[in-house]
């Protein structure tokens, strides 16, 4: 039986990748640098990222709860470490206590459990002003953790990608309780804290947008290289004479000619409503507009430039990372991890 090829696919840049652990790497200074790869890897596929990052010399991840841990416990090693940001609920325990992840705890009750169940070496959370998962950083919560054998305290930026005091807060903070807290590591910067500089990155940074071609500050443009490059089949080739409109509610009405071409592509796939008459394709270095809103399995572009497009061939979509947000009005963070299970995940 003949495997089934998606009219739809993502280029995965797996060089690209690479390129921008290390040069996260670099800027971290010291500070050994992991990477997060919660939501399958940003949506690129979490056990091929850690692979790839692991033989560039990457030892640190992250993931969001025990069944992303559970797929990539066969990475594990003594040598690569994974720890679970949402920590442990009573229905992971059976999981946890024998896998080789550890979880990042951030409540007295998972503590409390963890305690219960042997206390295996584990990290732990500190809210430092995101007011979101984590202990609170004032001194006291250091009697909660006795007993424990903490590897990792960590803490998370707010607001890193901006201009605001809450950042500087929020280091004073964390290094406040790092002098009272003992453990082997202290880890604050996301991506943008690792631009904020050598005051923010402790002994690990944890990126992750910016692995995958995000730029989350003006420090990382020109360093950061785009990874993930989504291409759609063309279904049909059409004319549009003008006063013609096109797609739902009628939204695009041409005042000229177009040749247009409807893409397998739509909002079920991650490329969303904020594209509509805003977004584009490229073939052969010719920018092809978006026309009229973008549906749920179908997208118009108009191919007036190009005459040689025909049924079958493949456009490149317009996706870097930064134009992108801006063009849709998503976040960067959106625009990867929305990217849905209909492409075909291809590395080079």
């Amino acid at each position: 039986m003949h495997g089934y090829i998606a009219p739809l696919r993502l280029r995965l840049d797996g060089d690209a990748l690479v390129s921008n652990w290390r040069w996260l790497a670099r800027m971290s200074g010291p500070a050994a640098c992991g990477a997060a790869i919660k939501a399958n890897g940003y949506g690129l596929g979490a056990e091929a990222v850690m692979r790839h990052l692991i033989r560039a010399g990457c030892r640190d991840f992250f993931v969001s709860n025990w069944g992303e841990a559970q797929a990539l416990e066969p990475l594990v090693t003594d040598d690569v470490r994974l720890s679970v940001l949402h920590g442990v609920r009573g229905e992971d325990m059976a999981i946890a206590t024998e896998s080789r992840a550890k979880p990042v705890l951030s409540t007295p009750a998972q503590i409390a459990r963890w305690r219960d169940a042997g206390g295996k070496p584990c990290d732990v959370m500190i809210d430092t002003g995101m007011n979101r998962l984590g202990l609170d950083w004032r001194s006291g919560t250091l009697v909660a953790l006795n007993g424990l054998t903490v590897e990792t305290v960590m803490s998370h930026l707010a607001s890193a990608d901006e201009e605001v005091a809450l950042n500087r807060v929020q280091q004073d903070r964390f290094a406040d309780f790092a002098r009272h807290m003992p453990a082997e590591r202290y880890s604050l910067a996301n991506s943008a804290g690792i631009c904020r500089g050598t005051d923010y990155h402790f002994d690990l940074t944890r990126p992750g947008i910016a692995l995958y071609g995000g730029v989350p500050h003006d420090e990382a443009v020109g360093h950061i290289r785009q990874v993930v490059q989504p291409q759609a089949q063309i279904l049909q080739r059409r004319s549009l004479i003008a006063g013609d409109s096109i797609g739902y509610n009628a939204t695009f009405t041409a005042t000229r000619d177009h040749e247009v071409a409807i893409l397998n592509l739509g909002y079920a796939d991650g490329y969303l409503r904020g594209f509509s008459g805003t977004g584009g394709a490229s073939a052969g270095g010719a920018r092809l507009p978006v026309l009229g809103r973008v549906s749920m399995d179908l997208v118009a572009i108009d191919v007036s430039v190009r005459a040689d497009l025909a049924e079958g061939d493949w456009v490149d979509i317009d996706y870097d990372l930064r134009r992108a947000s801006a063009a849709s009005g998503l976040s960067q963070y959106e625009l990867l991890t929305g990217l849905g299970a209909r492409y075909d995940r291809l590395w080079a």
